[in-house]
């Protein structure tokens, strides 16, 4: 929640005015001043309930004279619910245990934030998982801007525009004609995310939605499906302002999360119902998957084929490019790799970062993908 020194202030003042009366009455004056958005209402709610009780002695009591209580309480919280006990656990346990100070000669020796960048996502704690994702969050594309083919009115181009410039002079009848200007328009050009949910990339894709999730936040153009068996836009989900609950209704709307994959098919769905809808503008796709691929390549290799020629980027992030030995040995990864621009790993910050950088306009671009095909057949072979 955001609760600065102004807001503080103010309900220090509310509070002042309204004065102390029930608790109910004191309730509404803090929520009437602090909560801002309606995202925070939960949060709020929950952080003024953990606050004014003793969660041991409740909770003994609720097993004493309530079963069926505590069968409920079982149930999964809210995110905001979920965060703001965490918050209220972790501040208790602060003022429970003051371990003594201990100095470390950290010279020869790592810091924790660049181990945090190197480290696989799948490999991470509790505690380092949400410093990823408020990491993650943090990350700000580069200047992508692209000049489109549409005009806008400007004071400053050289261009002169004929159509301002004789409706301009028709108000005045054709006794006063002042040239009008006009200049290209330049956007953000769109992103489309294809993320894989797979048992095998379930962890990945959670991670990399974070970082979608602050790209929808600031007003970019972000389209966002996931796929396992069958595709599914959740780019009306990705919009909520709270990443957790945003992230909680991507599960939702998902039937088939951690579970199989049809690579081919649901890119043919895709290309089918949605390309012409959302790959307009020069707009750069984001496949999220590792390539492993049951059925036929053959579909995979026409569908991505005619995904790559709709787009004006198509980028591949593949967790697998985490091993140093990595080949392209498995036949839905071969089928695919002649048809991207890109190929990049996707299991840590690091390579996240990377990923940032190159969608700038003038981002460094990876090698050919197509080597890993030569080193998969050997240079002789390849000759």
């Amino acid at each position: 929640m955001r609760v600065g020194p102004s807001t503080t202030a103010d309900a220090i003042e509310a509070v002042s005015v309204a004065g102390v009366g029930s608790r109910e009455d004191f309730y509404w004056t803090l929520h009437s001043v602090i909560v801002t958005r309606h995202e925070d209402d939960a949060l709020f709610e929950e952080a003024f309930r953990l606050y004014w009780r003793s969660h041991d002695l409740m909770r003994k009591m609720i097993a004493m004279f309530s079963p069926t209580a505590m069968d409920r309480q079982r149930d999964k919280p809210k995110a905001a619910e979920r965060r703001a006990a965490q918050a209220f656990a972790q501040a208790q346990e602060n003022v429970r245990e003051q371990p003594p100070e201990i100095e470390v000669d950290a010279r020869r020796s790592s810091s924790g934030g660049e181990v945090l960048r190197q480290m696989d996502f799948a490999q991470m704690t509790a505690g380092e998982l949400a410093a990823a994702k408020r990491a993650i969050s943090s990350l700000v594309l580069p200047d992508d801007w692209v000049t489109t083919r549409r005009y806008r009115p400007s004071n400053r181009a050289a261009e002169i525009d004929p159509r301002a410039t004789m409706r301009a002079a028709m108000r005045t009848g054709g006794a006063l004609i002042l040239p009008r200007h006009r200049s290209r328009r330049i956007v953000h050009p769109p992103l489309v995310v294809l993320a894989d949910i797979s048992g095998s990339m379930s962890q990945y894709t959670r991670i990399f939605l974070h970082f979608l999730h602050a790209l929808t936040e600031k007003r970019r153009r972000v389209h966002t499906f996931l796929f396992g068996t069958r595709l599914t836009n959740v780019s009306r989900q990705m919009r909520n302002r709270d990443p957790d609950v945003a992230l909680d209704e991507c599960a939702n709307a998902v039937e088939d999360w951690s579970g199989g994959t049809r690579i081919g098919a649901t890119l043919e769905a895709f290309n089918k119902r949605w390309s012409r809808r959302v790959l307009g503008q020069g707009a750069r796709v984001i496949l999220v998957t590792d390539g492993l691929e049951r059925e036929s390549s053959t579909l995979l290799a026409r569908e991505i084929d005619r995904l790559h020629r709709s787009c004006g980027r198509l980028i591949w992030l593949n967790p697998l490019l985490r091993f140093e030995g990595f080949e392209a040995q498995a036949s839905g990864v071969r089928a695919m790799l002649p048809h991207v621009d890109e190929f990049r790993a996707v299991h840590n910050m690091e390579a996240v970062e990377a990923l940032v950088a190159a969608l700038g306009a003038h981002g460094s671009r990876a090698a050919d993908p197509k080597r890993y095909l030569v080193r998969a057949d050997g240079v002789g072979r390849a000759a």
